[in-house]
Order: C-alpha cells, then structure tokens, then sequence
C-alpha cells in the first residue's frame, strides 16, 4: 500500500520539481538592504528554483516545528503515563513475591504438621456472637 501511495505521490512530485529545475534557471538576487539599490550591502544571487527549493524546505522545517510543540502535550500524557504503568508493574511483581512467600510460609508450615485454622466468613459471623 505505502509502494502504491509513493508511486502516485512522489514520482509525480519528483517530474514537477525537476521540471521546474529546468525551466527557473535564471538568476535572482535577494537584496537584504532597503537603503541602497545601486549597490546592495546584503544581496545573494542564485538560479530560481534554489529560491523554491529554500522556501519549500523552510516551510517544512518551521512545519515540523509547529506539529513538534503542538504534540507536546501528547507526549508528556504519554511519559505520565508510562511513568505510572511502570510504578504498578512494579507494585504488582512486589505483591506477587510477597504472595509467593506466604505461600512458600503456608506450606513450610502445613509440611511441618502445624496447620492454620482460617476461618471462614461464614464461620465467623456467628461464632464471635456465642464465645462472648
């Protein structure tokens, strides 16, 4: 799919800018001094299609940039929450290793021979009532 949308996207993309390569050769003097026009103090001459090319990769640069600090929200929601999923996988394997233990303790002491006598809910709803 992505072979397809780069064939119809870029290839003809590629034909119009070498295309205007071609045709915009001429030179082009950008003159930076407002004061003198004989002689400018800051002028840069160069072909046509370099200015097109300058514009059209400024604009994606300033783009990029505008997108980049647009999604800076997203992206510190996503470090929080990262932040938070790791603190719970962390308290999760520490409450799976305090369960293994008291199971490892419930057996050490059931082999033993002593064995706990946990009550049930049920059990001991009632009972508490008749020993008092």
């Amino acid at each position: 799919m992505k072979r397809i949308l780069y064939l119809f996207l870029l290839l003809p993309l590629g034909v119009v800018l070498i295309v205007l390569s071609v045709i915009n050769r001429q030179p082009v003097t950008l003159r930076l001094d407002p004061f003198s026009d004989v002689d400018p103090a800051l002028s840069l001459t160069l072909p046509f299609f370099a200015w097109l090319f300058a514009a059209i990769l400024v604009g994606a640069v300033i783009g990029a940039i505008a997108t980049w600090f647009g999604q800076g929200r997203h992206r510190r929601i996503a470090k929080r929450e990262h932040t938070e999923a790791h603190k719970w996988q962390s308290e999760a394997e520490s409450q799976r290793k305090r369960a293994d233990e008291l199971a490892a303790n419930l057996a050490a002491s059931q082999s033993a021979g002593a064995t706990l006598a946990v009550p049930s809910p049920s059990q001991s709803g009632g009972d508490h009532d008749k020993a008092a």
